[in-house]
């Protein structure tokens, strides 16, 4: 291939598979082209993706970047038609939505309710979820000739269980609101699955939040309802079904792929088990060290400049929809060093944090309850099965149908004798 070649692939937008896939090998490719690289969305919609860890960083804090969709130039244009399957996360109504004052206005409302307390006593409840969820998976295990799908009996009602129990929905919703959740953040959507996923959302956390109206109780949902700020405001109904779809979301997709990350990158690199199983690493860096190797979350959508944004010598027009580049990010080696694809628990990830969780004004107010429950999840699942393993390669694991989560579909795993 000559050069002219080579420049004219580098010019070209990346586009977006919309079946998902492991974003690594692409991450790397646009890495080696800059910091920041054009896209095409999925319907043919124009975008712009953040990749490098200190542009990132830049882009998540700068003043002219702007989270509402009425800065959306394409679709103020009226180019976005309904159905789109990314335009959920444009138009919810929400702290990821809003800027300035109303942010501030609808975080402080959330933090009333979502405080260190609240997340400090489920701890034992965590716990005791994860022992449950271990003899369910040995169950699952028995019974399926030794092996057992770790994502469907462990990581996923772990999550969502406890978020559940947070906003005080009712055990009877928890397959539903999942299954919702993952055509929501699903890529390869059609128009009219979309949107009924959205309207069966919106419709099940409606009877959940006026469940909780009329009889209230310790849950966020009626914490929510009942918050207000001084001066009397409050969450709009919009606003409240908003942040719980986005609290249901955010609380428990993100922590499933964490979750799982974690146990496949593990289970990849016994000498790096090894040491956490000796105690010679603490469960805790393995969580932070799987955060920026292998991110829950690939490309998170959106935010807008409101302005023509230079950034790393690439103009951003404004208007345009960005997509935050957590993956790649993550393994920028500018910013983590040569070895930055290398999976390493021993790796100092204070000189150089992260952005897995985000940065700025719009940091995961959830990044503690995710922390614990990877932290709890790990070390009680390898203390009680210090042999499990994949019962499959990792590369034929399926991927998630999506390129803004980052996982596999599917994890089975052969958990072994338990500890006795």
């Amino acid at each position: 291939m000559n050069t002219s070649q080579v420049n004219t692939e580098a010019s070209r937008p990346h586009r977006f598979d919309p079946a998902g896939g492991c974003p690594h090998a692409d991450n790397a490719r646009l890495l080696a082209g800059g910091a920041v690289t054009p896209v095409v969305l999925p319907g043919d919609v124009e975008g712009m993706a953040v990749l490098g860890h200190d542009a990132l960083k830049e882009f998540l804090a700068h003043p002219d970047v702007a989270k509402n969709a009425a800065h959306f130039a394409a679709l103020q244009a009226g180019d976005i038609p309904d159905g789109w399957p990314l335009k959920t996360f444009a138009t919810v109504q929400g702290m990821t939505t809003a800027d300035g004052t109303d942010h501030r206005r609808l975080r402080s409302l959330m933090g009333k309710a979502f405080t260190p307390r609240r997340v400090a006593e489920l701890e034992p409840r965590i716990t005791a979820l994860t022992t449950d969820l271990l003899d369910a998976l040995e169950r699952a295990a028995a019974e399926g000739e030794g092996v057992a799908d770790l994502r469907a009996h462990f990581a996923l009602p772990l999550p969502m269980g406890v978020i559940c129990e947070l906003l005080g929905v009712d055990a009877e919703y928890h397959d539903r609101l999942h299954h919702l959740s993952n055509q929501i953040v699903a890529t390869d959507i059609g128009p009219q699955e979309a949107m009924a996923a959205n309207k069966e959302m919106i419709e099940v956390l409606t009877a959940v939040a006026a469940a909780r109206a009329a009889d209230p109780g310790d849950d966020l949902t009626t914490a929510l309802i009942a918050a207000r700020e001084e001066n009397g405001d409050r969450l709009s109904p919009h606003e409240l079904i908003g942040t719980l779809m986005l609290t249901i979301i955010a609380g428990h997709e993100t922590t499933l792929n964490l979750i799982t990350n974690a146990v496949r990158a593990l289970c990849t690199h016994p000498e790096q088990l090894a040491l956490a199983k000796a105690g010679k690493v603490a469960w805790a860096d393995v969580v932070e060290e799987t955060l920026r190797w292998d991110s829950p979350v690939s490309y998170f959508p959106f935010r807008y400049p409101t302005r023509d944004l230079t950034l790393d010598g690439t103009v951003i027009p404004q208007g345009t929809p960005v997509l935050a580049g957590y993956s790649a990010a993550g393994r920028d080696k500018q910013a983590h060093g040569p070895d930055a694809d290398r999976f390493d628990i021993t790796r100092d990830n204070t000189t150089t944090r992260h952005l897995s969780l985000g940065h700025g004004a719009h940091f995961c107010m959830g990044a503690p309850l995710a922390r614990m429950e990877a932290t709890i999840a790990l070390e009680q699942l390898f203390t009680r099965f210090p042999d499990l393993d994949l019962a499959v390669p990792e590369p034929e694991l399926p991927r998630h149908a999506s390129f803004v989560g980052n996982s596999v579909h599917k994890l089975p795993v052969r958990p072994g004798d338990r500890r006795p």
